[in-house]
C-alpha cells in the first residue's frame, strides 16, 4: 500500500535534506516532484491542485528558506497537509458511532464486487472481539446467488451471529425481521449487508433508502474497492448525492501500491474514512488513522500501530512460556515455529519494517541482498511442520536420510532444511547466551541488552507491550527475540534476532 509513492518522494525528501540550505527555486523543484507522484500515484486532480496551493503556501517562504534544517520543514509541511488531506484537521482514527438505544443499525452499500459482504464479517468480528459488543449480520441481497448463504458462513467464521434465511422474503422484510430478532435476542448491533450492483441505478438507491428507514441506521458505510482507482471516487460521490453517508471502508489496499483512491476519496466527499481492509482474511480490516498514515507514506513508519498490532496479535501466554524456557537457555525448533507464526500473524517482516520509522527502505534493500522474502516465513515453517515432535525437540538427531524426508515432505530441496536447522542454531546459541545474563553476540555495549531489546518477559518494556501500554523503555516486540529498540536502519550484519536474517550478508 503506498509503496510506490513512499518511494518517489523519498526521493525527494533524500535530495532535500542533504542540503545545508535551500532557494526558492529549490523548493519549487521538490514541489513539481511531489506533484508528478501524487498524479501517478492515481490521486484526483483537482484533490492535487488544492493539496499543492496549501503546501507552495507554506513551503515558499523566509521561515522555511532561511531555517536551520530547511529540508526538514519542508518535510514537515508536506506531513501535516498530507494528514488534513487524508482526515481533515484532527488526523486521528474515526471511530463508529454507536450511542443510542440498542440495537444500533449500521447499514453497509457500494456495488458489487467491492468486498462489501466480505467486510461486513470483518467489521462484525472487529466489533464482537475489540468493542466486546454482541453482533448480528442480515444479509439484505435477494438478487446475487448464495449471496446469503456467504455471509452465513463468513459470519461463523468469525464467531458472530447471522439471521436465519427464509426464502422468498424481500430486502425490505428481511430489515424488518433483522431489527426485530435484535431486539427480541439482546443485540447490541445490527449490520445489514445490502445489494450491489455493477452499477448505480434509480432501483438500488430507492430499496436502500427503504431500507434506511426502517433501521435508522446509526452508521451508512460505503464500502469502495481501491483497486479501481478514481473509478472508486466518483462512485464514492453519486452514493453521497442519494445517500446520507457517514464514512468510508475502502477494500483490496494491500494490493494498491498506489493509493490514490484514498488520498482522493476524503477530499472529494468530505466524508471520514474509518477502515482499509488490508487483507481477505476475517481479522484483515484496520482502523483509518490520517496521522499514521500519513507517516507511513512519508517513510517515516508508523511504531504506535506496530506496538498495537504486537499487543494484539502476540500470544501472551506462549510468549510467556518461551520467556520461561528461554531463561534456562532453551530453544528448540518448535520455539521458531512459534516466532514463524507471531511473524505471519503481525503481516509479515516487510510489513513490520515498512512500521519502523527509518527502516522502510533499509528493510527492502536488506531482504533483497539476502535473498529473504516473506515467502520464506511459509517455506521455514512448512520444513518444520514436516518434522517428527522428537525431531523439532531434538534437532541434533536430524541426519541425512530424514533432511531427505522433511525436505521431501515441505517441497524443499535439502539445503532449505540445513539452512534452517543452521539458522535454528544460531538463534539457540544467543538464547542461551541471553539466558544466562551475558547479552547477545554482536551488539553495542559489550554484548549486553539496552532496554527494550528483548523477546517477551526479558525487560520491562516488552511486559508492557504484552499488557496493551505504551513501552517505557525502547521498546521491543513481544515474541520476536531481538526485535525493536533503535529504529536506525541496520548494519551489513543482518536483522538480530529476526528469524531467518540472522548475520544475512549483503551481495557483493
Amino acid at each position: 500500500m503506498f509503496d510506490t509513492l513512499t518511494d518517489r518522494l523519498s526521493g525527494v525528501f533524500d535530495q532535500l535534506t542533504g542540503r545545508g540550505a535551500l532557494s526558492e527555486k529549490d523548493v519549487d523543484a521538490a514541489l513539481r516532484e511531489i506533484r508528478v507522484a501524487l498524479l501517478e500515484a492515481d490521486v484526483a486532480l483537482p484533490a492535487v491542485k488544492d493539496f499543492m496551493s496549501r503546501v507552495r503556501a507554506e513551503a515558499v517562504g523566509e521561515r522555511v528558506i532561511r531555517a536551520v534544517a530547511p529540508g526538514q520543514q519542508v518535510i514537515k509541511i508536506v506531513h501535516d497537509e498530507l494528514v488534513v488531506l487524508l482526515g481533515g484537521e484532527d488526523g486521528g482514527p474515526q471511530g463508529l458511532s454507536l450511542a443510542g438505544e440498542p440495537p444500533v443499525a449500521i447499514l453497509m452499500a457500494g456495488l458489487q464486487g467491492s468486498g462489501k459482504t466480505t467486510t461486513t464479517a470483518k467489521l462484525a468480528l472487529r466489533l464482537s472481539s475489540r468493542e466486546k459488543k454482541k453482533v448480528l449480520v442480515a444479509s439484505l441481497d435477494t438478487r446475487r446467488p448464495a449471496a446469503m448463504e456467504q455471509l452465513a458462513q463468513m459470519a461463523e467464521k468469525a464467531g458472530v451471529a447471522s439471521l436465519p434465511i427464509v426464502k422468498g422474503q424481500s430486502a425490505t422484510e428481511i430489515a424488518k425481521r433483522a431489527m426485530s430478532a435484535a431486539r427480541l435476542q439482546g443485540y447490541d448491533v445490527v449490520i445489514l449487508d445490502t445489494a450491489g450492483r455493477t452499477s448505480i441505478d434509480e432501483e438500488m438507491m430507492a430499496e436502500a433508502a427503504r431500507i434506511a428507514d426502517i433501521a435508522r441506521p446509526r452508521e451508512t458505510l460505503l464500502v469502495a474497492d481501491a483497486l479501481t482507482g478514481q473509478d472508486a471516487v466518483e462512485t464514492a460521490r453519486r452514493f453521497h448525492e442519494r445517500l446520507p453517508l457517514t464514512g468510508l471502508i475502502l477494500t483490496r489496499m494491500d494490493g494498491d501500491g498506489r493509493g490514490g483512491a484514498a488520498l482522493s476519496m476524503r477530499w472529494v466527499t468530505g466524508l471520514p474514512i474509518k477502515f482499509l481492509g488490508v487483507s481477505e482474511k476475517v481479522d484483515g480490516l484496520d482502523a483509518f488513522d490520517a496521522r499514521r498514515l500519513a507517516g507511513r507514506i512519508l517513510g517515516r513508519g508508523d511504531i504506535v500501530s506496530l506496538v498495537e498490532k504486537a499487543a494484539a496479535e502476540v500470544d501472551q501466554e506462549k510468549a510467556e512460556r518461551l520467556a520461561r524456557k528461554m531463561a534456562k537457555g532453551k530453544f528448540d525448533l518448535e520455539d521458531l515455529r512459534d516466532q514463524l507464526g507471531q511473524l505471519k500473524k503481525m503481516g509479515g517482516l516487510a510489513s513490520i519494517m515498512g512500521m519502523m520509522p527509518g527502516m522502510n527502505k533499509a528493510a527492502k534493500a536488506q531482504m533483497a541482498a539476502s535473498g529473504f522474502d516473506d515467502k520464506a516465513i511459509a517455506r521455514q515453517e512448512a520444513i518444520i511442520l514436516s518434522m517428527t515432535p522428537e525431531e523439532r525437540a531434538k534437532p541434533d538427531i536430524l541426519k541425512a536420510s530424514r533432511k531427505r524426508r522433511i525436505a521431501k515432505g515441505a517441497g524443499v530441496e535439502v539445503p532449505e532444511v540445513n539452512k534452517l536447522i543452521k539458522m535454528h542454531r544460531q538463534m539457540a546459541d544467543m538464547m542461551k547466551k541471553a539466558g544466562k545474563g551475558k547479552g547477545l553476540p554482536g551488539m553495542p555495549g559489550g554484548g549486553k541488552m539496552p532496554p527494550g531489546m528483548g523477546g517477551p518477559g526479558l525487560d520491562a518494556a516488552a511486559a508492557d507491550l504484552l499488557k496493551g501500554h505504551a513501552p517505557s523503555g525502547a521498546g521491543g516486540l513481544p515474541g520476536l527475540p531481538g526485535a525493536g529498540g533503535p529504529t536506525k536502519p541496520p548494519a551489513p550484519g543482518g536483522f538480530p534476532g529476526l528469524p531467518g536474517l540472522p548475520g544475512a550478508k549483503p551481495k557483493k
